[in-house]
């Protein structure tokens, strides 16, 4: 039954007249945003203690692939095992501290090139270059046991590589809580980078980034050609710990006037946005020709369920393709979910495919840059995903990648945003109502970094 899925918290969550906002504060002090004081704050309090996203576990499919994360001037080494566990380790070798990977690559052990002390995929010390030299290793710096690399806390949801820098960290399961229930049944581990996978410097505070994506009260000004595909006054929100969601249903109100072929004509446009809905409109189209009356005349618009009707095809569509999407409400195949992982993953999901964007400050630290990572992922049956993933496209510091309209528009606009908050004569930023997924964000970013309490 269908209130039996997790997704219905989401469809039964309140709109903004049901929030109650006295426990709100909707000021936000600038100097989040420009203060290099505050970011050596967030750095010590939020970045080296919370769990964030390292990279794709289809990025190191195989026993030996690996990958370098980088955070500020922290290095870690994320590696697939032999016994196919992914592992998470300090990139540095425990001799004289060199860091011995860059980038990403594939070994079958990690050999430091300094002084060619080498390691297992597990972080074990497996031996060290001319152990006759000085006599045994255990008499001068101690048990092999004691001397392989320094492992980090790494776990894996939904197709992600999660790191902690903080090694007393709690578990992944218990930072993400209910958002882990709320997503697992898209399957997004089963979802591909295709058509879009950029990284990119932009300059802005990552927070710039984050808060761009967790409202549509900027669509009136940034995005004009999406005002008739949503409606804010119909969001409902859930939040989940740090984490949240909003959804709003595809032109619930805008198209409700329209005449039945205006409605239809509006579903026929969808796969601008949602490329796979393209492969169900035959069915749709069939259900819809199906409320034809007897006499061969259509109901007026009102009386048919357009919206079931299509969620009823993309049901069919994705099944009949090989995604499981039962444990989905018909809202989470038709309508996008927005979802922020906290502290610094946005991502649009509906069934089968979405949009990720990730934010990571500067690594020089400087609060008007941080770089971002845009991905479009899609299902695709197994056979396929080989070559249809896209790969990781870095931009040169210096040059810029043309997104699609709306992405293109966005990084325009926060970086203008970023100009703004630099002026030391503004004190704060002002939210209104549709901006309450702000409010209860930065209440989190200053729980961390300022203390329980803070907002």
């Amino acid at each position: 039954m269908q209130d039996e899925k997790p997704g219905r918290l989401v469809d039964e969550g309140p709109r903004i007249a049901d929030i109650d906002f006295t426990g709100y504060r909707m000021r936000v002090p600038t100097d989040r945003y420009r203060s290099r004081a505050y970011a050596e704050r967030e750095r010590e309090a939020l970045w080296l203690r919370v769990w964030q996203v390292a990279g794709r576990c289809d990025d190191i499919p195989e026993a030996g692939d690996w990958l370098e994360y980088r955070l500020f001037d922290q290095s870690w080494i994320v590696v697939r095992g032999r016994d196919g566990a992914i592992r998470g380790f300090v990139n540095a070798c425990r001799h004289r501290g060199n860091a011995f990977c860059q980038g990403r690559g594939h070994a079958a052990r990690f050999t430091c090139p300094y002084h060619n002390w080498s390691y297992g995929l597990d972080g074990k010390l497996l031996a060290v270059a001319r152990p006759d030299f000085d006599g045994s290793l255990e008499d001068f710096v101690g048990a092999k046991e004691d001397l392989g690399l320094i492992p980090m806390p790494v776990a894996t949801f939904a197709g992600f590589v999660f790191l902690n820098p903080d090694r007393d960290a709690a578990p992944l399961a218990d930072f993400l809580g209910e958002a882990r229930e709320l997503l697992a049944p898209y399957h997004i581990e089963e979802m591909i980078p295709c058509g879009l996978n950029v990284r990119e410097s932009i300059g802005c505070n990552w927070k710039v980034v984050m808060d761009a994506f967790q409202e549509g009260y900027h669509i009136q000004g940034v995005h004009p050609e999406l005002v008739a595909a949503m409606d804010e006054s119909r969001e409902r929100y859930r939040f989940c710990g740090d984490h949240s969601v909003a959804t709003a249903p595809f032109g619930a109100s805008n198209l409700g006037a329209s005449s039945l072929a205006d409605q239809i004509a509006a579903i026929h446009g969808l796969p601008a946005t949602f490329p796979a809905v393209a492969d169900c409109l035959p069915r749709f189209d069939e259900l819809v020709e199906s409320c034809r009356r007897p006499d061969g005349t259509m109901p007026p618009a009102p009386e048919i369920p357009l919206r079931a009707l299509l969620q009823q095809a993309m049901r069919e569509s994705w099944q009949a393709k090989g995604l499981d999407v039962g444990g989905l409400t018909g809202n989470q195949l038709s309508d996008n979910h927005f979802w922020i992982l906290f502290p610094n993953l946005f991502l649009t999901i509906h069934a089968g495919e979405g949009t990720l964007i990730m934010a990571f400050p500067s690594e020089d630290g400087d609060p008007n840059r941080c770089t971002w990572h845009v991905q479009t992922l899609q299902w695709v049956p197994p056979d396929r995903r080989a070559a249809l993933r896209t790969p990781l496209t870095t931009v040169p510091e210096g040059e810029h990648f043309a997104y699609f309209l709306a992405l293109e528009q966005d990084y325009e606009q926060m970086q203008h945003q970023q100009r703004g908050l630099r002026n030391m004569a503004q004190p704060f930023l002002t939210l209104t109502r549709q901006e309450v997924r702000l409010a209860h964000y930065h209440a989190s970013i200053a729980s961390w970094v300022e203390g329980p309490g803070a907002h």
